[in-house]
């Protein structure tokens, strides 16, 4: 069975359709003047196996997925992750870009490195390429933010998930980002310099001058960018048949990440908006304000 459900054109193995959309292709001529995140020249399969082991969460989510499975990861950029699931295992992975510049990296570091159990899609997420109940794990994290919908693209999405399949979206909050919204504002004025005094991600990538950069496009360029709340989400979740089942920050007052798979509670409006606030101070908002939700498809 096919992951796609409408005709697209071919070029070196990419699933190409076009894009119509003026706010999408406003995403796409943005990411094409500094594609995120690249390649650095050294990167090979096993830089990248590195990379993926040493994050938390890409490594608690590659080790829960198993084998066998089709996963979906919306937003691929330049495929780091999309390859990273692919490495190592017997699973499907499509990574899924509106730029195609970014997609074009993305297969050309798939097949210099000879990960062949990954395909790529040049695609709107608004104009659902996607077939119905195929995906078991779809990855979406840091995108829906930058779309003109995100509510309507994450419903689109999750026609795509098997019942029984598990999602997991990351977007900025409302609360948690505005310590990055105020270094925004002061890189209007100030300009660079302050701006890597106050952000330690920028800090940490000053031997990089071109990862900086792509950075600060990232952060604090970016044409689209929506805030959402835990509140929000776990309505959208509720909406689509979606099973709650962990987050970060936590819904209620257990810090406990350590299987974010395993199902926890929906705690109150107080938890929630207390751990929203939280985010200011720690390293979640200090790094972006992104919050991740996990959710399970219902059977019904």
């Amino acid at each position: 069975m096919s992951f796609l459900k409408k005709k697209f054109s071919d070029k070196d193995g990419i699933k190409i359709f076009k894009i119509e959309d003026n706010e999408t292709n406003k995403v796409t001529s943005f990411y094409k003047v500094s594609p995120f995140p690249n390649y650095k020249s050294n990167d090979n399969k096993f830089t990248i196996l590195e990379k993926g082991n040493k994050n938390d969460l890409t490594s608690k989510f590659k080790k829960f997925v198993g084998f066998n499975k089709n996963i979906l990861e919306v937003g691929c950029g330049t495929g780091q992750l999309s390859n990273y699931f692919a490495i190592g295992t017997n699973n499907t992975v499509v990574g899924l870009d509106p730029t195609i510049e970014s997609v074009e990296l993305a297969s050309k570091f798939s097949k210099k490195n000879n990960i062949n159990n990954i395909e790529y899609v040049n695609a709107d997420i608004f104009d659902d390429v996607l077939n119905d109940n195929f995906f078991d794990f779809i990855w979406c994290n840091g995108v829906l933010h930058h779309t003109k919908n995100p509510y309507r693209a994450f419903e689109i999405l999750i026609k795509s998930l098997k019942k029984e399949g598990y999602v997991l979206i990351g977007l900025y909050n409302k609360i948690g980002r505005i310590r990055t919204i105020i270094r925004k504002y002061l890189y209007k004025v100030f300009g660079k310099k302050l701006l890597i005094f106050m952000d330690p991600t920028l800090r940490n990538l000053k031997s990089s001058p071109e990862e900086q950069e792509a950075w600060i496009r990232d952060q604090y360029m970016h044409p689209i960018e929506k805030l959402h709340t835990l509140d929000e989400v776990l309505k959208w979740f509720d909406n689509n048949n979606i099973d709650f089942i962990s987050s970060i920050p936590s819904c209620d007052f257990d810090e406990d990440y350590k299987d974010l798979f395993k199902k926890k509670t929906k705690g109150d409006l107080y938890s929630r908006l207390v751990n929203q606030i939280f985010m200011i101070f720690n390293k979640l908002g200090s790094d972006g304000g992104l919050f991740i939700v996990i959710g399970q498809k219902k059977i019904i």
